[in-house]
């Protein structure tokens, strides 16, 4: 028998390139956590309109859906560093000129607006790239613990950021001076610290070692559209990918976008502490998932045969979670209830990423992995302007009825074939 000794995260942080690639990505998640703590509490107090916050929520994501199937189709045929390189450029000059229009009093509600589509746009061709990154610069036995890794401390920005992007802006708040103009101050804040990750995150790519690295390009000799066609031919063929798709489409549009719009709005109207409590409730969804992750090894031995039924209790959970939310009145109970839904959603999220990895050829992880992250953000802008637009009806309504229509999607996930052998791809693979 070969001797092969099982990787471990500190074999993979050897790794000099995953190395700065986990520094530099991780301090620019975190940075990404106080830009949206900062974002919607900044368009509330501009505006004091839960659709106006839809509006541009939306506005970042469909751009952003738009052009991630072109990003990722560029992410297989030229460099990903690349992409991301210029990526993260563009945002650092974003997020400094907001700053500045924000402490100068600039800002208007349109300049919001073109910012939004802005961002959206950069972010449809920096995602691809991102998610294409870690296979290329590991070995294949080291994807689960590099994810795992990466995800992480993904998941560790979304505990530490919003509470530290609240409590920075609820501080300003809390000063002697003016409440509103301090507030802005303290929003203004919160961004400049996003801008300072995005050079951090510039400076790690710039020092990568890339030559050397293998990558393959696309094999598909057309254009950009025939290397799109080709990806979406290839996902939609795999049963597994393809479910993994529609749910992921589905969940994103029920759960995602009340959420991200309903949270602010219930910790303007309903919790003690504003801006605190609202980065409070977002870091336990981001402490659950991380909690989910450290645990995911030891569950998959123990339940590794019911991968399926744990999906589905997962996604219903999401639902039964969306309920509860329509009844809180308390920052601790909506804490625990997204603490315990994000642990679930942690644990599927190591094993389906690192198994769809996999089962993707690297020539074509770039377009695979748009689709999915298309999956997973597509019908975002589109459930958020809802969202905006239901909860000047009801904020209890849009919780109940999302929850309702996700304890749905459950039942239909479970009586997919795939879901009853899920466990035998997704242990074989990862």
């Amino acid at each position: 028998m070969k001797n092969r000794s099982k990787p471990t995260s500190h074999n993979v942080l050897k790794n000099y390139n995953f190395r700065l690639l986990w520094i530099g990505q991780g301090t620019s998640l975190l940075g990404d956590e106080f830009f949206m703590i900062a974002l919607p509490w900044l368009v509330l107090k501009l505006t004091n309109d839960p659709l106006a916050l839809g509006t541009i929520l939306a506005l970042i994501g469909i751009p952003r859906a738009i052009f991630m199937l072109v990003g990722g189709a560029f992410a297989d045929k030229y460099s990903p560093r690349g992409i991301m390189l210029v990526s993260d450029t563009l945002r650092l000059a974003l997020t400094t000129l907001l700053a500045v229009m924000i402490l100068t009093g600039w800002l208007q509600l349109w300049t919001l607006y073109v910012m939004a589509l802005l961002f959206g746009t950069i972010s449809g061709f920096f995602s691809p790239a991102s998610g294409a990154m870690v296979p290329i610069l590991v070995k294949p036995e080291e994807l689960t613990i590099s994810n795992s890794i990466y995800q992480g401390t993904s998941y560790l920005t979304n505990f530490v950021g919003p509470v530290l992007a609240g409590g920075l802006i609820a501080l300003f708040a809390h000063s002697k001076t003016a409440q509103s103009s301090a507030e802005m101050a303290g929003i203004a804040a919160a961004i400049v610290v996003d801008a300072f990750t995005f050079l951090v995150s510039v400076g790690t790519l710039v020092l990568m070692k890339w030559q050397g690295i293998s990558k393959p390009h696309a094999t598909s000799s057309g254009n950009i559209l025939a290397s799109i066609k080709e990806g979406i031919a290839f996902l939609w063929g795999d049963n597994l990918l393809r479910t993994i798709l529609i749910l992921m489409v589905a969940a994103n549009f029920l759960f995602v976008g009340p959420i991200l719009v309903g949270i602010p709005v219930l910790a303007n109207t309903r919790l003690t502490g504003g801006a605190a409590a609202y980065g409070t409730v977002i870091s336990a969804f981001g402490g659950g998932n991380l909690l989910g992750i450290l645990l995911t090894s030891s569950l998959l031995q123990v339940l590794r045969k019911h991968l399926g039924a744990l999906m589905v209790i997962v996604v219903a959970c999401f639902g039964l979670a969306l309920g509860l939310m329509g009844m809180v009145n308390s920052t601790l109970v909506a804490c625990v209830i997204l603490l315990i839904v994000g642990m679930g959603n942690g644990v599927l999220e190591i094993t389906v990423v690192t198994s769809i990895q996999r089962m993707t050829p690297k020539a074509m992880l770039g377009r695979v992995m748009s689709l999915i992250l298309l999956a997973g953000v597509g019908l975002v802008p589109i459930s958020q302007a809802l969202s905006g637009a239901f909860i000047k009806l009801s904020l209890t309504g849009l919780f109940f009825g999302a929850g309702i229509l996700m304890v749905l999607v459950a039942a239909w996930l479970a009586l997919q074939p795939v879901t009853t052998t899920i466990h035998q791809v997704l242990t074989a693979e990862a």
